[in-house]
């Protein structure tokens, strides 16, 4: 499994351990992590995702799973999440009608 936020696209960095001696060493860093499961009000049903905190902070920032999918850019979304952005925009669509 990558080391990739599924919703935010964000992945390992790299940079410098810097010592007392400013000796340099490579390393990296790594994205705060989560298996997180979001319920979909749309959807009815709960999803499981592994994303970033900075992401969960996000998404209930913007008001739910729902709302923070509509606004995601397609670019930074993995696959799953892609595939659940599309049930949601298919769901919404019937309820409307």
């Amino acid at each position: 499994m990558s080391r990739r936020c599924e919703l935010t696209g964000k992945g390992p960095m790299t940079g410098n351990n810097v010592s007392h001696a400013k000796n340099r060493t490579r390393r990296r860093f790594l994205p705060n992590l989560n298996d997180v499961t979001l319920q979909s009000e749309t959807l009815g049903r709960g999803v499981k995702l592994r994303i970033s905190a900075a992401a969960l902070r996000s998404v209930d920032h913007r008001g739910g799973l729902d709302a923070f999918l509509a606004k995601a850019k397609d670019e930074e979304l993995s696959d799953n999440a892609l595939k659940i952005k599309k049930e949601i925009a298919k769901a919404a669509a019937a309820n409307a009608a």
